[in-house]
């Protein structure tokens, strides 16, 4: 009788670990939303059109959503999805024509909320110290009206406090309490990195770099790099790219200089490895390199944005620039393109989330 009791109660323990073991393992594998553990595209539209959409796919391209906002919501997204940033389990989308950020669960894409005051012209966001950091042009043709606005990141409400900042802030990055904006200059040229202590909300200092910086990318170490495309053709007074690296302790800077004629982009950074687009092709160089390189990886692109993740490029083709643009991925082993899906118009941002 005692053995048979024993028995039972090791049956109804083991049965009764397993059971809460299986429930464990339930909720760890649980899906956060439909959108999780792939890639986002934002979709500029149309300019005044109204149409900007988001793209989902899953990391090797074979699943495809286009219109996942619209989808979701039951409305429009608005106009111009200039950039896109995470903070958490939330997407800020930057509508740069809407003068709007619309606020989404990053994995399901229902709305949270929408911040349309204290914007004008808005560019892209980065988050620190609990708040937001919105880069704003104004009036493109005005030099003096240019900021970064401040959002709660706590309630997504607009702070009454904005920095007032040089002409043509754009893209921009948080490291800790360091943020760090570029200035393209509008629809003029700059060639500055405006330095913000998010403690403060206060800009501490400005670090001259290329003509035109259009990327930015923080590395292992808290340097920042930083891309400058140099001044077009068509101003009259041309300047080739330049690659700088900001050294985050002093801000110290070492540079490499591109020909007169040069004109970089879309810089990503992985692994010790920086990626750059040039004249329809992608280039490579370690970190450690003093010289750019010769050759190109892949060549014969026409990309308006690209990203890198596990040795995977990302970029995307606004094609017509009316219709609708695609999404395409190379093997960084092999140099060759390993699939592609079609995205919305003008597809501009590659988000992984």
């Amino acid at each position: 009788m005692i053995s048979k009791k024993i028995t039972l109660l090791f049956l109804s323990v083991t049965l009764l670990f397993t059971s809460c073991n299986s429930d464990d393992d339930n909720n760890g594998n649980e899906s956060l939303g439909d959108y999780e553990n792939g890639i986002i595209v934002s979709n500029e539209g149309n300019f005044g059109q109204g149409n900007a959409s988001i793209t989902y796919t899953s990391d090797d391209l074979s699943i495809i959503e286009n219109n996942v906002f619209s989808a979701v919501n039951g409305r429009a997204l608005g106009d111009v999805a200039q950039s896109i940033a995470f903070n958490d389990d939330l997407a800020y989308i930057v509508l740069n024509v809407s003068n709007a950020i619309e606020i989404v669960n990053r994995y399901t894409f229902e709305s949270v909320a929408t911040i349309d005051t204290g914007l004008n012209n808005p560019r892209h966001i980065a988050f620190a110290n609990g708040k937001g950091y919105v880069t704003n042009w104004g009036d493109g043709g005005v030099a003096t009206d240019d900021y970064v606005a401040v959002i709660d990141a706590t309630t997504n409400t607009m702070s009454s406090q904005s920095i007032a900042v040089e002409e043509g802030p754009e893209k921009i990055v948080a490291n800790g309490n360091t943020v760090y904006v570029a200035h393209q200059g509008g629809y003029g040229q700059n060639n500055v990195i405006s330095v913000i202590n998010a403690a403060t909300d206060v800009v501490s200092t400005t670090i001259t770099v290329g003509d035109v910086p259009n990327s930015l990318r923080l590395d292992s170490d808290g340097d920042l790099w930083v891309l400058a495309g140099g001044t077009p053709s068509w101003t009259g007074s041309e300047t080739g790219g330049k690659l700088s690296k900001i050294d985050s302790s002093d801000y110290s800077v070492t540079s490499i200089d591109f020909a007169g004629t040069e004109h970089p982009s879309f810089l990503a950074l992985e692994n010790g490895t920086l990626y750059y687009y040039l004249s329809g092709s992608v280039y490579k160089m370690d970190e450690d390199d003093t010289v750019l390189p010769t050759s190109a990886e892949i060549t014969g692109l026409s990309f308006y944005g690209m990203e890198v993740k596990d040795n995977v490029l990302y970029g995307v083709d606004a094609l017509d620039y009316t219709s609708n643009g695609m999404l395409l991925s190379y093997s960084l082993s092999s140099n060759e393109v390993t699939n592609f899906a079609n995205t919305g118009i003008i597809p501009g941002g590659v988000y992984f989330n």
